[in-house]
């Protein structure tokens, strides 16, 4: 359950959402500031008292994580405001005063083809088993994404899908499929306790919000061997990191094992950045897209190839495969963004300068 609205944090609330931005920062002693394509922008507002930040906590955080903030200092937990929209919130003290950011979410997902992505990402989400995963940093556009990948889903299979959040960011209504959507420390304990109770849930396709600790990776694996789809996402740059990250949950004497499974389980991986377009109207998605081939399998299982998997995906276009620099010149030939952008964001800016002028984009 959300907590209710405030008016303390309303005028601020309205003045993110009514500038487009992101997220909403609030410090102590400092004016708030909201992040719009990418960059942290003040309001045109007083610094904020300790007093102030402190009422704002007490606002939106729900009864139930009273004590919890108390004993950690910080919480996660979704806010709604009536009239103004649905935010997903980190309270945390620093330097003994309260933070608080609100990150602006939606109430319905974004059409997957309204997001700019390759037709292998709509693809992966019609999976009938296994593993996907949706990577990159943080405000990278992964929730933006996976959401677009359920809805989709959602339009085209009659199917049951679970989801574990933390917290609920997207709401989706039914359509063929049915959605059930479970907010950790609400609806359950953690993702872990969740996966396994959706074993139990009859499910088709299970969204795990992020793959953050051992007992929720093997969850996960366990469920995409058993015949489930599974979704989920990490804050990781690439997909030979993704890998290299899942592989290094694990103490050295299974991970031989992992190898093995993640090489069965997995489909696909997307990896995501976030590129500044040239009309200045915000920002576009740069994509890697690696799809689980027989050579890919291969690398994952085998530790000294696994830095191979980069030129595989590279080789890879016939299977859907693309990587960060191609998705990056591809967006440049288009004109959506420019050329000082698709080298801030490249993967190796000495390559792709040479793949353009081979196309004859650059002298």
């Amino acid at each position: 359950m959300e907590s209710a609205a405030a008016l303390t944090i309303e005028p601020y609330l309205r003045a993110l959402v009514e500038s487009g931005g992101s997220d909403l920062h609030c410090k102590t002693g400092s004016p708030p500031r909201v992040r719009i394509d990418g960059r942290l922008r003040r309001l045109d507002a007083p610094e904020l008292t300790a007093a102030d930040t402190e009422a704002m906590l007490l606002e939106v955080l729900r009864p139930d994580l009273k004590d919890e903030f108390a004993r950690t200092h910080e919480a996660d937990f979704a806010f709604a405001l009536s009239g103004v929209g649905r935010f997903r919130v980190n309270a945390f003290r620093g330097r003994g005063e309260v933070g608080l950011v609100f990150r602006r979410v939606t109430n319905g997902a974004i059409p997957v083809d309204s997001l700019g992505l390759p037709e292998s990402v709509k693809a992966l989400a019609l999976e009938p088993r296994g593993l996907v995963l949706v990577t990159g940093p943080t405000g990278s556009g992964k929730t933006t994404t996976m959401a677009g990948m359920i809805d989709h889903i959602n339009n085209n299979r009659e199917v049951h899908i679970v989801t574990i959040e933390d917290p609920i960011e997207v709401i989706h209504k039914d359509n063929l499929a049915m959605i059930n959507q479970r907010e950790v420390r609400v609806d359950t304990e953690d993702f872990s306790v969740a996966l396994r109770a959706a074993m139990r849930q009859d499910p088709d396709v299970i969204f795990v919000g992020e793959m953050r600790d051992t007992e929720t990776v093997t969850a996960a694996l366990t469920a995409a061997e058993t015949g489930h789809f599974v979704l989920s996402t990490m804050h990781t740059t690439d997909a030979t990191e993704t890998i290299n990250r899942i592989i290094d949950f694990f103490p050295p004497h299974e991970q031989t094992q992992v190898r093995l499974s993640l090489a069965s389980a997995l489909k696909g991986i997307v990896c995501q950045r976030l590129v500044p377009r040239a009309d200045g109207r915000g920002r576009c998605v740069a994509v890697e897209v690696c799809i689980n081939t027989g050579r890919v399998a291969e690398a994952i299982t085998d530790p000294t190839r696994t830095a191979e998997i980069g030129r595989l995906i590279a080789e890879g276009g016939f299977y859907g495969m693309q990587t960060f620099d191609e998705s990056l010149i591809s967006l440049y030939r288009d004109k959506v963004i420019t050329l000082d952008a698709a080298m801030v964001a490249a993967t190796s800016p000495h390559d792709m300068t040479v793949e353009l002028r081979r196309l004859g984009l650059v002298d």
